[in-house]
C-alpha cells in the first residue's frame, strides 16, 4: 500500500474495546476542537465521551457507525429511527452526529460514512434521511450537498458556539430502495 493509499472501514457498531473507544473519543475531541461534526464546543475529555458512547450503544432506535483508516476509529455518526409510536413518520430517519477527526479528513472516510448510514437506513426500510448542520461547517455542507442532499430551510438561531450566535441548515435526501424497488412517497403506499 502506498503512502496516499488507505484502507477505509465504516461499521455498525454493536459494541467498543476499549482501545476502540479510547481512539473514538481522541478523534471526537479532535473534531470538537477544530469545530466541526458535534453538538458539543469544548473538548469533553475521554471520560465523558466514553459515558456517551457507551450510552449511545444502549438506546433504542439509535445505531452508532464507526469510521475507521488503516483499522484505527478516527469518527463516527448516528442514525436515528422514529419511535414506534410515530407510525406517521416512520418512512424518514435522521442521520446525526457524523464528524471526521481533521487529522482523517481528505482521505475518504466521511463519504463512506454517510453512504453507510443511507445504506442501512434504506434496508430498514426508510426512504428519506434527515439532517441539520451549523452553517459554520462549510466542508460537511459542501459533502452533503455533492451526495444529493437537498437544503430545504434554514433557522437563522440555530446554535450558540462561542459567544456567537450561528444558522443552521436542514437537509433531506430521498434514498434509493434496495434491490430496486420503485420508490412510492405516496400516502398510503407500501413502504417495506
Amino acid at each position: 500500500m502506498s503512502a496516499s493509499q488507505h484502507e477505509l472501514l465504516v461499521e455498525r457498531a454493536e459494541s467498543l474495546d476499549d482501545m476502540d473507544l479510547a481512539d473514538l473519543c481522541e478523534a471526537t475531541d479532535a473534531a470538537i476542537i477544530e469545530g466541526g461534526g458535534f453538538g458539543w464546543v469544548e473538548p469533553q475529555g475521554r471520560e465523558a465521551l466514553a459515558r456517551h458512547f457507551r450510552g449511545v450503544l444502549l438506546v433504542p432506535g439509535c445505531e452508532l457507525f464507526i469510521a475507521r483508516l488503516d483499522g484505527v476509529p478516527v469518527g463516527s455518526a448516528q442514525l436515528i429511527r422514529p419511535p414506534r409510536n410515530n407510525e406517521a413518520q416512520a418512512f424518514g430517519a435522521q442521520l446525526t452526529h457524523a464528524y471526521i477527526a481533521p487529522y482523517a479528513r481528505g482521505h475518504g472516510p466521511a463519504r463512506l460514512l454517510v453512504r453507510r448510514v443511507e445504506e442501512r437506513a434504506a434496508a430498514l426500510g426508510h426512504r428519506v434521511l434527515n439532517l441539520d448542520v451549523r452553517e459554520t461547517q462549510s466542508t460537511a455542507i459542501a459533502l452533503f450537498e455533492a451526495l444529493g442532499y437537498t437544503r430545504w430551510g434554514t433557522h437563522p438561531a440555530y446554535a450558540r458556539v462561542r459567544g456567537r450566535t450561528v444558522a443552521g441548515h436542514y437537509y433531506h435526501k430521498l434514498l434509493e430502495p434496495p434491490h430496486g424497488r420503485p420508490l412510492d412517497m405516496r400516502a398510503g403506499a407500501p413502504q417495506n
